[in-house]
């Protein structure tokens, strides 16, 4: 009998989880949208082939281990593959027979739910299940008996809600937004599942009529019947993840006492003044402040920056940075503006940008009034600027790759009181990292709102978000004489030759 397609019985975000072949994948979910279910068809087709693997699934309790084997079984009847019966068995431990529960197909493949100890899963070898990975007693052992079926072609998948900000599930999870670990996340709640159709599914399977009103009644019983763990079991926001982000003390590790912060301050009635005499400004501000600044860049390291933009209230601040050889990407100097005309930040950006050796991209927030400046850069600059619309998305994602790079020393930034109150006010809000509506110097000439917090992920996110080769060979002259021109035509062709390689696929984090 030919199989049923999944296309038509799995939600997008269940589609996605099954396709994803990563070696290790991992997903933090809200409670109550299928994806144990999605595995356990993904194991009952892979299993019955010919050409499959083993499974071995893994959850906190007896109760977890028989239910997923039933709903294997019950994809297997649904797909039709010949099975033997269910057998309760026992495996062998070092120390006792550890209970466990077995499907037997007739390609020789099986699956198997045992118990949550490590070396259960020692000399296996096909695909492993961590279900609830957040409520295992020891889930760094377990990921560590895990990974070993990597090794032989294997996958590992863990799956699991949270259970609070410091549970290693959750490290996991920031340690794969920082970067430090290559797995493949998702990331699904309530509403992300409502909104792909979980609830006309619920409906279609229980013979009900789907209706707006019906399904927000559901959505509100299911909120009311967690009560203030909503957040965590239907949301995805880990338990008492509130305060300061950037402690103040990593933050001033980083911290250089040589990188200058260049100021220029203009007056509300700067405008009158004419665009004659703003240029003439902007000119001798650059010659005075900026161009020494630009004379001390080091001209064989790669160049990128971002930037914060503000008018008539924040700041715009423009933090350079450039890679050196064990990608620290250092600051050479930070430039903050204060009530400067669009035009004239459109000079400086352009006077710091077209010198910047070996630029490689930029990223620009492009909210607001913000968005003229970005878009007049991506003109100038093409594709190597990045007109991001800061969310809280972006925040989740790229957040924890900035407050990795300070752990881990990978950044250096100015010495400076205001650079660090601005990074105190990136907090923790809903489990993202986000600015708190505090402001530092609370009066209009001198009040910050984080600027330069903003700027230097923005700066760290460009030097990353292409994911290039990068290949440090000195600067021939000719070269350097053109990047100080500032030439962007032939800038751009310079940029490219001293990038060997192709560029490497991108892996961005589903947010399914």
């Amino acid at each position: 009998m030919e199989e049923p397609s999944l296309e038509s019985i799995l939600l997008h975000y269940q589609r996605q989880w099954l396709t994803d072949r990563a070696p290790v994948k991992v997903y933090e979910k809200s409670r109550r949208i299928g994806i144990t279910w999605t595995e356990s068809a993904d194991a009952a087709l892979n299993a019955a082939r010919r050409g499959g693997t083993d499974w071995w699934y893994i959850g906190y309790n007896k109760e977890m281990a028989l239910e997923f084997v039933e709903a294997a079984a019950g994809w297997t009847r649904r797909f039709n593959h010949a099975a033997r019966t269910i057998e309760e068995i026992a495996v062998a431990d070092e120390d006792d027979d550890i209970l466990a529960y077995r499907i037997r197909y007739a390609s020789g493949h099986k699956i198997v739910a045992l118990s949550s100890r490590p070396s259960n899963l020692r000399g296996k070898q096909g695909v492993a299940i961590l279900d609830e990975a957040a409520f295992h007693d020891d889930l760094p052992g377990l990921l560590k008996a895990a990974l070993a079926l990597t090794m032989w072609g294997g996958r590992v998948h863990i799956i699991s809600t949270h259970c609070g900000a410091a549970n290693p599930f959750n490290q996991l999870v920031d340690d794969i937004r920082a970067g430090r670990r290559p797995y493949s996340l998702h990331r699904t709640t309530l509403d992300d599942a409502l909104a792909a159709g979980l609830y006309r599914a619920i409906c279609r399977d229980s013979k009900v009529s789907w209706t707006v009103a019906g399904e927000r009644a559901w959505r509100a019983e299911l909120m009311a019947e967690y009560g203030s763990d909503a957040g965590e079991e239907l949301l995805c926001i880990p338990s008492v993840s509130s305060g300061v982000f950037l402690p103040s003390a990593l933050v001033e590790s980083r911290m250089r006492d040589e990188i200058p912060v260049l100021r220029w301050h203009c007056g509300a009635s700067a405008i009158e003044r004419g665009n004659a005499a703003l240029v003439k400004d902007a000119e001798d501000w650059i010659a005075a402040e900026l161009a020494p600044a630009m004379a001390r860049l080091d001209r064989d390291l790669m160049s990128c920056f971002g930037e914060d933009f503000g008018r008539s209230g924040d700041l715009t601040v423009i933090w350079p940075l450039q890679i050196a050889p064990n990608l620290v990407r250092r600051t050479p100097f930070l430039v903050e503006l204060r009530g400067v005309p669009f035009k004239q930040q459109e000079q400086v950006l352009f006077y710091i940008v077209d010198r910047l050796p070996r630029f490689i991209g930029g990223a620009m927030d492009a909210r607001g009034n913000g968005q003229y400046l970005a878009e007049e850069a991506a003109l100038r600059y093409g594709s190597r600027i990045e007109q991001v619309m800061l969310s809280v998305e972006w925040y989740r994602e790229n957040m924890p790759r900035y407050k990795a790079a300070f752990e881990d020393g990978k950044i250096e930034l100015p010495r400076h009181a205001d650079i660090l109150a601005d990074h105190r006010l990136l907090r923790m809000q809903q489990g993202v990292a986000r600015l708190s509506e505090r402001r530092t110097r609370g009066d209009d000439r001198n009040q910050r709102h984080g600027d330069s917090a903003i700027a230097g992920a923005l700066a760290y996110y460009a030097s990353y978000s292409n994911q290039q080769e990068y290949a440090y060979t000195a600067v021939n002259s000719r070269s350097a004489r053109m990047e100080l021109r500032g030439d962007s035509n032939e800038r751009e062709a310079l940029s490219a030759s001293r990038i060997w390689g192709e560029s490497r696929t991108r892996f961005r984090s589903g947010s399914w």
